[in-house]
């Protein structure tokens, strides 16, 4: 097998990047690629970029694409990886529910694609299409490598490990610059080369467990030191991150905007002055899909045309993994797999975070032990609501989309939970046929 489906094509900066960087691999330059979407408008557009891309880098590969649901199973015949970057219902009408509904209740959100009501909902209507995409892999190509980065990752990439036979791994962005971040933006720059880094937890909320230097020297002290008087001093954009590494003692690789709506901690009506002394963006996420979808038109708009277009090579895990697998040279990177006792003190049905080394046979994922108990205290207050969710979109039962919604952090600080009940219920009536129907 020689085959990378990507479901979800129309997604096409994300698409570029990953196919692109396959495309710079010698091991994987010769490979189909099969683009997948159900826009036809955006697949065009992704077929025409990732032609130049592949033009710009020798031509080897073959690009085809495959449109539709009746198209699906000919998108995945064969393939031996499989990358999943779809967005069920969109920006319109989805996105757009998931943050209106919940503020007529007063719960607030920064993105809401993770945990919360909203990562909640958006659970609910993907899990059900990733289950159609399961049949179809498992009946088309079987040995295949599902990569998924598709959010919230530890709902989907959870539910595909437990109740579907794909083999299944979680990718996200944060891990492989967490530290390079955090060293930057307290002028530690002289500390990048040679650092050794430790990172485990769950996706979005996985900690840094161990800085140092080449030399071994331990560098929280001192990052503990400039970060606090990093947020005494001045307003920037990772303040409560860096209120996590004064209160908790370690970073994480999450941005502070996402881990504003993970805790009950941060955003709240009776104290609305931590909105401003976080610098939390409320409704971001909304505001991104506007200026993303604005910032895609113009740019297509000039890259239409190109016959060829460069493409360097991105800090993305899925090229390597590929890679990895294709010749057995091993690569490490950070995945999203089941706990099973890597992780001591976290739910063993849990989706974490864990160092993963790969190769010929695999995602091998490596034990960690134990977090410090704050940590995984902060992690299973997030995992509970997975695994109610996940259980919700298993079982089809109303009442555990209530459970989930009510063992959510911030929606539990901030409403009742009557209103909790009434506000599932809304959401699930304004969402329609974008979801199943629950007993």
């Amino acid at each position: 097998m020689s085959k990378i489906t990507f479901l979800g094509a129309g997604s096409t900066v994300f698409a570029r990047n990953v196919l692109g960087d396959c495309m710079c691999s010698k091991a994987l330059e010769s490979y189909e690629t099969a683009l997948y979407d159900i826009d036809g408008e955006r697949l065009n557009q992704s077929e025409a970029i990732l032609k130049a891309i592949n033009a710009g880098q020798g031509g080897k590969g073959v690009i085809k694409s495959y449109l539709g649901v009746e198209q699906r199973r000919a998108a995945l015949e064969g393939a031996r990886f499989v990358v999943n970057a779809i967005q069920v219902g969109g920006y319109e009408p989805a996105t757009v529910i998931d943050f209106e509904i919940p503020k007529k209740y007063g719960l607030r959100q920064t993105i809401a694609d993770t945990l919360g009501i909203g990562g909640i909902m958006r659970a609910l209507r993907t899990i059900p299409v990733m289950e159609d995409f399961a049949r179809d892999i498992e009946a088309v190509c079987p040995d295949a490598w599902f990569l998924n980065y598709t959010n919230p990752m530890a709902m989907l990439t959870g539910y595909m490990l437990r109740y579907t036979g794909v083999k299944t791994v979680g990718l996200c962005h944060s891990v492989q610059v967490c530290s390079e971040h955090l060293l930057r933006s307290l002028g530690m720059e002289d500390k990048l080369e040679g650092r050794i880094e430790k990172i485990a937890g769950i996706n979005h909320m996985a900690w840094l467990l161990e800085i140092r230097d080449a030399q071994g020297r331990d560098l929280y002290p001192e990052i503990k030191k400039r970060a606090k008087e990093k947020n005494q001093k001045e307003k920037h954009g990772d303040m409560v991150r860096f209120d996590y590494i004064d209160k908790l003692g370690y970073y994480c690789t999450e941005s502070s905007e996402h881990n504003a709506e993970y805790n009950p901690f941060y955003i709240k009506s009776r104290y609305p002055q931590l909105i401003d002394d976080f610098n939390i963006p409320l409704d971001e996420y909304p505001r991104r899909c506007v200026s993303q979808i604005a910032n895609w038109t113009g740019e297509y708009r000039s890259l239409a045309g190109e016959s060829r277009l460069p493409h360097e090579r991105s800090k993305e895990y899925a090229s390597h993994i590929m890679e990895a697998m294709v010749t057995g040279v091993p690569y490490k990177i950070g995945g999203n797999v089941l706990n099973r006792g890597l992780i001591e003190n976290l739910p063993q049905e849990a989706c974490v975070e864990v160092p993963c080394l790969v190769d010929k046979n695999g995602v091998n994922p490596c034990y960690v032990g134990a977090l410090p108990l704050q940590l995984a205290a902060m992690n299973s207050s997030n995992i509970h609501a997975q695994l109610l969710t996940i259980e919700a979109a298993h079982t089809r039962k109303r009442e555990h989309v209530y459970h989930a919604a009510m063992m959510d952090p911030h929606t539990a600080s901030e409403l009742s939970l009557d209103d909790i009940r009434k506000m599932v219920d809304e959401l699930i009536d304004a969402h329609g046929k974008m979801l199943p129907a629950f007993k």
